[in-house]
């Protein structure tokens, strides 16, 4: 009986240890997936557009940023972006900059949906290094809206209704 308490203890030891541990990795992976806070200056994006012209964040600051990371294969992306190629279109006097970061590999599919729906707006492609900066983009669609001074107000991910990431803009496109 001894034995089996003597065990049993270092079986629950080595249970909690191992509980910790995951705790603690999936507490670093989860902040670090998180990408960046809302609140604070968003990370740095410097592309090439699809059209060839360059797109910087830095150099959008004046302007309320709608960035989307999308990929040609994500049914709610292809849902959301004519709702963004409105919006590009009904605010773009008031300061809005929508700029779309395609996850695809390859350049090719993405110009063809982009032609197909007649986006008016920046698309980059976007990589495993980008990615991780805006905090490991793995789920799409993957939207977040900065405001004037390139300062991130929101964040939404996967399928979200447009009318809740048309009320985080509005009040910033307002702002002077």
């Amino acid at each position: 009986m001894r034995k089996f308490l003597g065990g049993a203890r270092v079986l629950m030891c080595l249970a909690v240890l191992l509980l910790c541990s995951v705790a603690v990795v999936a507490h670093g992976q989860s902040a670090h997936m998180q990408g960046p806070a809302i609140g604070k200056p968003a990370p740095a994006l410097m592309r090439t557009a699809l059209d060839g012209k360059p797109v910087d964040l830095a150099k959008l600051r004046g302007k309320v940023v709608l960035l989307n990371f999308w990929a040609t294969w994500c049914a709610p992306c292809q849902v959301e972006m004519p709702v963004f190629v409105g919006w590009q279109k009904a605010y773009q006097a008031q300061g809005l900059q929508v700029v779309g970061v395609s996850m695809d590999d390859d350049a090719g599919p993405v110009r063809r949906l982009t032609r197909r729906l007649q986006v008016n707006y920046p698309v980059a492609m976007g990589d495993e290094k980008l990615g991780a900066a805006w905090g490991n983009v793995l789920g799409l669609p993957l939207t977040f809206v900065i405001d004037r001074k390139g300062v991130v107000r929101a964040r939404f991910q996967g399928e979200t209704d447009p009318a809740k990431i048309l009320a985080a803009l509005k009040p910033l496109l307002a702002e002077r």
